[in-house]
């Protein structure tokens, strides 16, 4: 059913979502972007699925966009660029507001659009040799349709640290800014998570669905209009000639300037 993700569900009511781009890093392309929003929907629409783990394969969590997806889209006509713009919103979207618990297992690094994914779990665990970035200026571009969750994650001033810079940071760092909930020896990570998701097998489904969008409520909004913004943001990016200079610079390994 799926090529760039896997899904299983084990008998507690407790599925498993993993990327599985294992030979690019697991970045985001617009195959995955596509069957994540499916996989999304499927876990919504599932009453057998009590709580979701987000993880990955490989020696990387996600990587961020791939990047000959993003040079396509800067090669294509504008309303081209917005509707796959659009299309990594709403998968960000759908995982954000997906009415099950998800919980964020990073078995490796996460950079750009993978620090955002870790910013839409519920709680996200990692191994403590991870590192992260929000890497995104070094192509010349921003981190966009990630923007919205990051900032709600991080809060402005801990984001404005690590926003703009590009600046690879470690795990114990991550946990000071607010992305993952505590790191954990590689060994010791799937203890870590099944240890967040058993308490949700005691909890009423309806309630804790409930709680997670009042949640989402009380917190900032990221509402239609932030979304379309980020997407806003993101193509007006991909259109500067700094993104296409560094990106074709960075696909052909010429030094980046």
């Amino acid at each position: 059913m799926f090529e760039t993700i896997d899904l299983t569900t084990d008998t507690r009511g407790v599925a498993t979502l993993t990327l599985i781009r294992v030979d690019k890093h697991n970045a985001l392309s617009a195959q995955m972007i596509g069957e994540l929003t499916q996989a999304a929907q499927q876990l919504a629409q599932d009453d057998g699925v009590r709580v979701v783990v987000l993880t990955a394969r490989g020696k990387t969590f996600c990587a961020g966009g791939d990047l000959a997806w993003m040079q396509q889209q800067m090669a294509a006509d504008g309303a081209t660029r917005f509707k796959e713009a659009r299309k990594l919103a709403e998968m960000l979207h759908a995982l954000n507001t997906l009415p099950k618990p998800l919980v964020g297992a990073l078995q490796g690094n996460a950079f750009g659009g993978g620090i955002g994914m870790a910013c839409i779990c519920d709680v996200a665990i990692g191994v403590d040799h991870l590192k992260m970035g929000l890497t995104e200026t070094r192509l010349g571009i921003i981190p966009a349709t990630i923007g919205p969750y990051v900032v709600a994650r991080m809060g402005e001033a801990r984001a404005r640290r690590v926003f703009m810079s590009g600046r690879i940071f470690d795990a114990t760092e991550a946990v000071d800014l607010g992305i993952l909930a505590r790191s954990v020896p590689e060994g010791d990570l799937s203890a870590a998570i099944d240890a967040e998701v058993v308490p949700y097998l005691s909890c009423a489904p309806g309630a804790v669905a409930a709680a997670k969008a009042l949640v989402r409520d009380l917190g900032p909004r990221i509402d239609k209009a932030a979304i379309d913004l980020s997407i806003t943001a993101l193509v007006a990016a991909w259109e500067t000639q700094e993104a296409k200079q560094r990106i074709s610079a960075f696909l052909a390994k010429r030094p980046l300037k």
